[in-house]
């Protein structure tokens, strides 16, 4: 798996060595990624994934630590599962998305960086020091903004880029005191279970609070959410379905490792993740159904996953505190779950956007619509990822969520922690069924470039693959059940006593298999029965009813900002929108028009006026730039007479 790592990382070597309009060196990218998938997917094979931890080393001459440590087991290999999977997948994808000769102006760069992240990533997962975790996190950090940045000829593009880099940077801090921090309690930077007895209570919350925001911004926790919608929306497509697909979770990933070794002995931790999960799930399926940019729809809808995910870690860690290996199991295996299904559709639904926006050249839905007649197998492939997401049976959504609704009703906290999973499926489907509707359905609202049509083969296969992961894993989620209960194992406090249980004993997976086999069944008699009688009719042809309107237009249709009017106004408090209502003021009015826009209230109500008003007062400090260089040796000297004064104070 580490020479798989390495191959990925030189899958954009290729890009680089041939010409920028050479097809050659695209595809010589995209066989390198394939044959370190398949080389990782065989080495996870070869280690019977994780279930028995292994380790091996390398010397190298770093100051803090004499060996290159990796290591795999059941977390790791539960997350190496979609990095070995959809960055693959892409690859194939952006032959015909993104294709080199098309784009030499970042052609190169694209495919240097894309195997750069899949690589990194993979090495994230296996580091089993922190200063290996460190190397790599920050390469898979700078992959991103390159790639988010591809086109950054545009200023939106480039603005974009900056917040993630501040952002993913600000996380990293979070992570280097973190890091800090368990060396002065274990002596080392090797990963490994810190011992209660070295650490205060207060060094615990410290640690946990560390884990939570610097690795929350990498996962996408509001309020530390701020880089995601821009970077997501503005990067190539199959570059999107990477970053939601996969670099979030390593974000997920970290919470899960670091938890995983804390000695965390308070309730209120997991209940304040449970909490933290829940605000981050509404709230991103929230601002979701006020946007109007699909791609950028599709990015707070993964914030909100990520909410969904982080509630289950929240129930597993509550459980660990009260020695309730049940909800250890269900919460942590519903996580667990929801990771490999997310990947899956939200990685779905970002290469489905690339294939309309490929077509109708707008990621605007209000200039979409009717496109479900010229592209019927791209239709068919989004509304498999949209069932999927909005958690509804037969597909893979509802069985980690089902997982985890068990839990709550196990738990202590039932009431809040189901409520509050149920409002974000019911905002979900609303969300969903605006997309869907606005894209697929009714007439074309402006006219568009060219025809519209479904992708080429290169484009359709990895969307049908991805597709046919959403039903195998609704169909029969217990495939997974012997790793999920494995890494489930590695969260057990020892102390605690209690044996894992199965999940059979909560969540047979006969039933859930014969119910999705049931509802497949009742649907394709219920299209046989319909087919039939259509046959048996004559058929009228004619405009659809126009709501009494003698010559109506395809204007008249509801657009996305009219579809989701109630639902934003009911979450106004905090999306805050900035809405333009008509006036009627007489029988026949003139054109009006109704506008609603949705910006990120974080990012623009809190962090750009600080900046702005940081930058603001920066600028008076440039009274010290004075050109002379005995000015700046005396501010050397001051500086060094005021470390030395502290120092001494300290006793240091």
């Amino acid at each position: 798996m580490f020479a798989a790592a390495l191959a990925l990382v030189a899958g954009g070597v290729p890009a680089c060595c041939l010409s920028r309009h050479s097809v050659r060196a695209q595809r010589a990218t995209s066989v390198l990624m394939v044959l370190g998938s398949l080389l990782g997917w065989c080495g996870l094979a070869m280690a019977s994934f994780g279930t028995s931890a292994v380790e091996a080393g390398l010397p190298w001459h770093l100051p803090w630590e004499q060996r290159l440590s990796i290591g795999l087991d059941a977390i790791g290999a539960v997350f190496l599962i979609p990095v070995f999977t959809v960055p693959m997948l892409g690859s194939i994808y952006g032959l015909a998305y993104w294709r080199q000769g098309d784009h030499p102006e970042n052609g190169r760069g694209v495919g240097l960086f894309y195997g750069l992240l899949a690589g990194s990533m993979a090495l994230v997962v296996l580091a089993r020091n922190a200063i290996l975790f460190l190397i790599v996190w920050e390469l898979m950090a700078l992959a991103a903004f390159f790639l988010a940045g591809a086109e950054h000829e545009k200023a939106e593009v480039r603005r974009a880029g900056w917040i993630y880099l501040v952002a993913t940077h600000a996380g990293t801090l979070c992570l280097l005191a973190l890091f800090a921090l368990m060396r002065q309690a274990s002596g080392g930077f090797a990963f490994g279970v810190l011992d209660a007895g070295a650490l205060t209570p207060g060094m615990v919350t410290l640690l946990f609070i560390l884990s939570v925001v610097g690795f929350g911004f990498k996962a996408g926790l509001m309020p530390l959410h701020v880089w995601l919608p821009g970077a997501h929306a503005n990067a190539p497509s199959h570059v999107s379905a990477v970053m939601s697909g996969v670099m979030l979770k390593m974000g997920v990933y970290g919470m899960v490792r670091m938890i995983s070794l804390l000695p965390i002995s308070e309730a209120w931790n997991g209940g304040a993740l449970l909490a933290v999960g829940a605000v981050t799930g509404i709230l991103g399926i929230a601002f979701a159904i006020g946007q109007n940019d699909i791609k950028r729809l599709l990015a707070y809808s993964s914030i909100e996953n990520i909410g969904i995910i982080c509630m289950g870690i929240g129930m597993a860690l509550l459980g660990r505190t009260l020695h309730r290996a049940d909800l250890v199991l269900l919460g942590l295996g519903g996580a667990l779950l929801h990771v490999w299904n997310h990947s899956l559709f939200k990685s779905l639904l970002f290469l489905n956007s690339g294939a309309i926006i490929h077509a109708v050249h707008s990621r605007e839905m209000n200039r979409m619509g009717g496109l479900a007649k010229p592209m019927p197998q791209t239709a068919w492939l989004f509304l498999i990822g949209a069932v999927a997401i909005c958690g509804l049976p037969p597909l893979n959504g509802f069985a980690s969520e089902w997982l985890i609704y068990l839990g709550l009703f196990q738990g202590p906290t039932t009431g809040v922690g189901a409520v509050a999973l149920a409002l974000i499926g019911a905002l979900a489907l609303a969300c969903f069924v605006k997309i869907y509707g606005m894209v697929f359905l009714g007439t074309a609202r402006d006219p568009l470039h060219g025809e519209p049509h479904d992708p080429s083969a290169a484009m359709r296969h990895p969307m049908a693959l991805l597709a046919a992961g959403c039903v195998v894993l609704g169909f029969l989620p217990h495939l997974g059940f012997p790793l999920l209960h494995a890494a489930a194992s590695q969260w057990l406090d020892p102390a605690g006593g209690a044996a894992l249980p199965e999940f059979e004993e909560f969540a047979p997976a006969q039933w859930i298999s014969a119910v999705a086999v049931g509802l497949v069944a009742a649907a394709g008699l219920g299209y046989a029965l319909l087919r039939r009688r259509i046959r048996r009719t004559d058929a009228a042809v004619g405009a659809t009813w126009g709501c009494g309107y003698a010559q109506p237009t395809p204007r008249m249709q509801y657009t996305g900002s009219s579809f989701g009017d109630v639902l934003v106004g009911l979450f106004g408090w905090v999306l805050r929108p900035r809405t333009s209502r008509p006036a009627l003021k007489k029988l026949f009015p003139d054109r009006v028009e109704f506008a609603c826009e949705v910006q990120d209230t974080v990012l623009h109500g809190l962090v750009l006026p600080v900046f702005r008003r940081a930058a603001a007062a920066m600028m008076k400090l440039r009274r010290l730039q004075q050109g002379r260089l005995d000015l700046y040796l005396l501010y050397l000297l001051v500086i060094l007479i005021v470390l030395l004064s502290w120092g001494r104070h300290l006793g240091l």
